[in-house]
């Protein structure tokens, strides 16, 4: 059963009196306690788009689909698209917690961490007498020693491994039903990268809590999602179950990526790229976004790869592709 299930979701922005499109009908799913990850590279749309959900792009010309349907934990479905302010502001925090990038820039160094967990107690779970004791029992879920004394600390004060605890931490405080985890192991070496990870499949495991997690660590997908969707200039490209998409990648754009994965153990080489250039929002081709850097186009699809948006054709349950080469003689955009 979907928690949430995302329908043709764009997003632009104004630039030079134009609202350029960032994100442009991406359609997705995510059902309870699944952990469903967007790659793809910096720029591409991911962040955009989960923010939008909850129309937290303050500077977004535009937020527009079909529909973005929740399912609340009263049970209730909700059109994410179409609530108030004043309704989005009990989806926040509360059903749809955020874990953004780079925690130290995202925590205010004027409080102590504490503080900051509680308010968002105050605002989300008034039912909370004992804030205090309920701060420290988060602090200590996400794996801080002696919470007592770290929840009078300053952000500053911690390293950046408990930072992004903290932050986790303030996500999880208002109970949600979904998590959008974006980048959450940035910035952050190995060790704690791997202690991160494991943080969260164990929320997943114990809370049932579904989880968006934006990377671009094929590393990271293959060891904690269950699904991945691969996106490119505002578009999914891909999407499958991550054993499958690893297995067989079908779209040129997903094959290029894992090709510039390094393997432990591979013989010495150069580690391969993908030409070219991810192009500008004011740039997009009518036709099929990678067009301009795919090493698979052929001449005879050169036109049509151009000029026409591919449709999503299953390849194998559940293996969606947006690729022309892909797609049955006869069958249009």
């Amino acid at each position: 059963m979907s928690l949430l299930e995302v329908e043709a979701l764009s997003v632009g922005f104004r630039n030079a009196g134009r609202v350029l499109p960032v994100i442009d009908g991406v359609s997705f799913e995510i059902g309870r306690g699944e952990i469903l990850a967007l790659v793809g590279e910096s720029g591409c749309g991911k962040s955009a788009g989960c923010l939008a959900l909850t129309r937290l792009n303050a500077n977004a010309a535009v937020i527009s689909g079909t529909a973005a349907h929740f399912e609340t934990r009263s049970g209730r479905k909700v059109d994410l698209l179409t609530l108030s302010e004043r309704e989005l502001r009990k989806i926040r925090g509360r059903e749809i917690a955020y874990i953004f990038q780079e925690p130290l820039s995202s925590l205010n160094p004027v409080f102590r961490i504490g503080d900051q967990i509680a308010e968002v107690l105050e605002l989300h779970r008034a039912e909370v007498k004992d804030r205090d004791a309920e701060v420290k029992r988060l602090l200590g879920a996400v794996g801080i020693p002696d919470p007592e004394a770290r929840m009078k600390n300053f952000p500053h004060e911690l390293s950046g491994g408990m930072q992004q605890r903290v932050m986790i931490a303030m996500a999880l405080a208002g109970n949600p039903s979904l998590l959008i985890a974006d980048e959450p192991t940035t910035a952050l070496d190995v060790t704690i990268q791997a202690q991160i990870m494991e943080l969260l499949e164990e929320l997943r495991r114990k809370n049932g809590t579904s989880i968006i997690l934006i990377t671009h660590n094929f590393g990271v997908v293959a060891q904690l999602a269950d699904r991945v969707a691969v996106m490119y200039a505002g578009r999914i490209v891909e999407c499958a179950p991550v054993p499958e998409l690893i297995a067989h990648p079908k779209h040129p754009y997903t094959k290029a990526l894992l090709a510039a994965v390094p393997v432990l153990g591979r013989e010495r080489r150069k580690l391969v790229t993908i030409p070219g250039q991810v192009p500008s929002p004011a740039d997009f081709p009518a036709g099929c976004r990678f067009c301009g850097r795919c090493q698979e186009m052929t001449q005879e699809l050169e036109e049509r790869c151009q000029n026409k948006v591919p449709p999503a054709v299953e390849t194998a349950q559940g293996h969606w592709v947006s690729c022309w080469k892909l797609t049955p003689p006869g069958e249009d955009a």
